[in-house]
């Protein structure tokens, strides 16, 4: 039988997040609070984790065999928007020009060592991320868009990335674990 842990909470805030949704609970029979997440893929509910050293999958198993883990990592970010990124609110006004200078300006306090979720809270525009300093939590690949991933997954744990593009705007990523 395979061993189960749940989905780490934070690192499901933070993938949504990266889509423009925030997670909100809604109680009521009238329609969901604008904002609220909407179910973008199939329920998640736990992640396979590997077998505990000496269990197998049915009869037969070999004597200590473990499933494949995906790899993952854990980051925080800082999003900076502009007002022709994907899901873009309305009180984002800046130019995309605007948005990349302020990710470059983030980026070098970040590399001259000011505290990261300091930086977080003066120049992220993701809904949630002053509240968890722009925590992601742990994440497979897969999960964010392939540009962020693809700069996250490069990066060593410490390291801060360059000035990533997606279609949400600008990122400075820092690798966690």
């Amino acid at each position: 039988m395979v061993a189960r842990r749940p989905i780490v909470a934070a690192g499901l805030a933070g993938a949504l997040a990266l889509g423009g949704c925030v997670l909100t609970t809604h109680e009521g029979p009238s329609e969901p609070p604008r904002g609220a997440v909407q179910p973008i893929w199939p329920p998640l509910g736990e992640a396979p984790a590997t077998p505990i050293q000496g269990e197998g999958e049915g009869e037969g198993a070999a004597e200590g065999t473990t499933a494949a883990r995906p790899e993952t990592i854990a980051a925080r970010h800082i999003l900076v928007m502009h007002r022709a990124g994907m899901r873009a609110p309305d009180t984002i006004t800046r130019s995309k020009e605007e948005a990349k200078a302020r990710a470059e300006e983030a980026l070098k306090r970040a590399r001259a060592g000011e505290d990261f979720a300091k930086l977080v809270n003066e120049y992220s525009d993701e809904p949630g991320a002053k509240a968890r300093g722009g925590t992601l939590g742990r994440f497979p690949r897969g999960v964010m868009v392939k540009e962020f991933e693809k700069a996250a997954f490069a990066l060593e744990p410490g390291q801060i990335s360059d000035v990533v593009e997606s279609p949400f705007g600008f990122h400075v990523i820092q690798r966690t674990e």
